[in-house]
């Protein structure tokens, strides 16, 4: 998993950190800054890990170069997170009450 340091529009992204000097991964659509990327393919049900620490599941097939966020990830921290509005994290599980 990478999280971006930039906005990265779908294309080549360059890599830093362990990877080797010039390491890239193609992007298969934009990734907002400070978003998770896939840099391997990942099973339904596989751990997402970040920094090195498992931070959830994810909840269905994602593809190397992918945007990995609350549409395709179940939180291990937040257990409402699949809930949430993938945009605005709002949650979508609840109506909103007026006085």
């Amino acid at each position: 998993m990478a999280t971006l340091l930039d906005d990265a529009p779908a294309g080549l992204v360059g890599l830093l950190g362990a990877a080797p000097a010039g390491a890239t991964v193609a992007a298969i659509e934009p990734v907002a800054r400070d978003h998770k990327m896939a840099l391997a393919d990942l099973a339904a049900g596989e751990a997402v890990v970040k920094y090195g620490v498992p931070i959830g599941r994810a909840t269905r097939p994602i593809a190397r170069g992918a945007w990995v966020h609350l549409h395709n990830l179940a939180s291990a921290l937040d257990e409402r997170s699949s809930s949430l509005d993938v945009h605005t994290g709002a949650p979508t599980d609840t109506a909103a009450a007026y006085v």
